[in-house]
């Protein structure tokens, strides 16, 4: 029995591809007419069901649902604070996340959650290959999406081949045009999600309703409306093979126990097609596999690899071609899993007879899940520790000190009280280190003078003062002498330090 055979001419075998990349380098005057490049040949995925087509689908659902709900999701922070749970304010100069605000002075956690997400993907890719690159990324779920809507308007592979070879008639430009349309739709929404994450949610919306966005907004949304066009709509597997760098990092991080995309070779050669009156032992006696070479593999895997050719750096571990497979070998009466995900120790056990085994830990997944919970603790750590008070201080460096009628010496300092809490505190100010120091405010004789100030700052706020310290010329030490500037909140007792000096003659 013999499956329909599909038009093959899209797909080439890599030592074809090879030979074609070979003769294209040829010199102009030793092939004429001959291009300096081979185009990739375009990839015309088939639709497929099965295990795998199903995780697919509801990864796409699950990840496209929380990217566009998150932004309107509320978190009451209490009043004229934003509610928006999750939010990049760069206005205000804030990230909110649930509970969590960052301030750009604690730009550090930016850099724990990209320790945590590069570490993560080094686990998984350790454990099961691309699985990122199959389920999770951006570019896949998108181009997934897109692709769907490509089948559903312009119909299963063969007629999309056919629509394509066909010249350009009324039919063909309302099919395209209603499939780049849908494109451009998605696009859009996605370009402007992304905007909600850096503004409030319901009034951008508003605001996009009535047409009063500004131009920035504006320029934002074009910019990621055209990126998620071309990159799903067009570029689509190049960015995989060409583009990620991931797909040359992946196999740093694979070994011998890590679940790949493997084709049994052993199983499937040599491959032939099946005509109906053949049975099996004839098969075999012929020197032919399970492998019928019906290219369904092929056919549906969205980056056009062929995986019996073995493991290569196009393949995004998605599992499309297990499921195709497999349902052909459910046809024609044969052993599932002649594609499946597996590891190389276990493929040399099945080929040697030995039971096969299943090891997850392994000193790599041991090293990478430390590291993340290391990470991880050090962030919880700091969010729990962290102050709600910082004193940043800048002396004046012209002049560096100004030597007074009375013979008394004069710095000049610009002081910052960040004040992190959302509710309005006081906070006394000393400089530690300066015997009889005399403290003022330029322009605020309420802050007080004297050996301390009480400088103020609204909730959620940084107040910026300029402060003049004066000292006599009995207790002036020549040179620099060391400081401490301490801000004490009156209120909860916390204390905020900074280190300075004090110049003088």
């Amino acid at each position: 029995m013999s499956l329909p055979q599909e038009d093959t001419t899209l797909t080439r075998r890599p030592a074809q591809a090879a030979k074609a990349t070979a003769t294209s380098h040829a010199e102009p005057h030793e092939e004429p007419g001959r291009h300096w490049f081979v185009n990739r040949p375009k990839v015309y995925a088939a639709d497929v069901k099965g295990r795998f087509r199903q995780i697919k689908w509801a990864a796409l659902i699950v990840l496209l649902a929380i990217y566009y709900i998150t932004p309107w999701l509320r978190w009451e922070r209490g009043p004229g604070i934003p509610d928006q749970a999750v939010l990049i304010d760069m206005v205000g100069r804030r990230a909110y996340f649930l509970w969590i605000e960052i301030w750009p002075q604690e730009v550090y956690y930016l850099t724990g959650l990209l320790i945590l997400g590069a570490f993560g993907i080094f686990f998984a890719t350790t454990l099961a290959g691309r699985i990122w690159c199959g389920y999770a990324c951006p570019q896949t779920v998108w181009t997934d999406l897109f692709m769907w809507v490509e089948r559903k308007i312009e119909g299963p592979r063969t007629a999309r081949i056919r629509l394509d070879k066909a010249p350009m008639t009324g039919a063909k430009f309302a099919r395209k045009s209603a499939k780049h349309a849908a494109w451009v739709g998605i696009s859009l929404l996605t370009g402007g999600a992304w905007v909600f994450y850096f503004n409030d949610a319901p009034t951008l919306m508003n605001d996009l309703l009535h047409g009063e966005i500004t131009s920035g907004v504006a320029t934002f949304i074009a910019l990621f409306t055209f990126t998620t066009y071309f990159f799903a709509g067009w570029a689509r597997e190049q960015i995989c093979i060409y583009v990620c760098p991931w797909r040359s990092f992946q196999s740093a991080m694979v070994d011998e126990d890590t679940f790949l995309v493997t084709y049994e070779d052993w199983r499937g050669e040599g491959r032939g097609p099946m005509r109906k009156s053949q049975s099996w032992e004839e098969r075999q006696a012929a020197g032919l596999g399970d492998c019928i070479d019906c290219k369904q593999c092929v056919h549906v895997c969205p980056t056009g690899t062929d995986i019996r050719e073995g493991q290569q750096i196009s393949c995004i571990g998605c599992g499309l071609c297990v499921d195709a497979c497999n349902d052909v070998m459910r046809q024609i009466g044969r052993p599932i899993d002649l594609v499946r995900f597996d590891t190389q120790s276990n493929q040399i056990a099945k080929i040697d007879g030995k039971p096969e085994r299943v090891k997850l830990v392994r000193p790599r997944t041991v090293i990478y899940s430390l590291i993340m919970l290391v990470v991880l603790c050090a962030m919880g750590i700091a969010l729990m520790l962290r102050p709600t008070l910082d004193v940043s201080v800048l002396r004046d460096r012209a002049p560096l000190f100004v030597t007074l009628s009375d013979g008394s010496v004069q710095n000049a300092y610009t002081i910052k009280v960040l004040n992190k809490t959302h509710i309005a505190r006081s906070y006394l100010v000393t400089f530690d280190g300066l015997r009889d120091a005399h403290l003022s405010v330029a322009g605020d004789e309420a802050a007080g003078s004297g050996g301390s100030l009480t400088l103020k700052a609204d909730a959620d706020t940084v107040a910026t003062y300029r402060v003049f310290v004066k000292v006599p010329a009995a207790s002036v030490k020549p040179g620099s002498t060391d400081v401490a500037v301490i801000a004490k909140d009156q209120t909860s007792g916390e204390v905020g330090k900074h280190a300075s000096v004090f110049m003088a003659p």
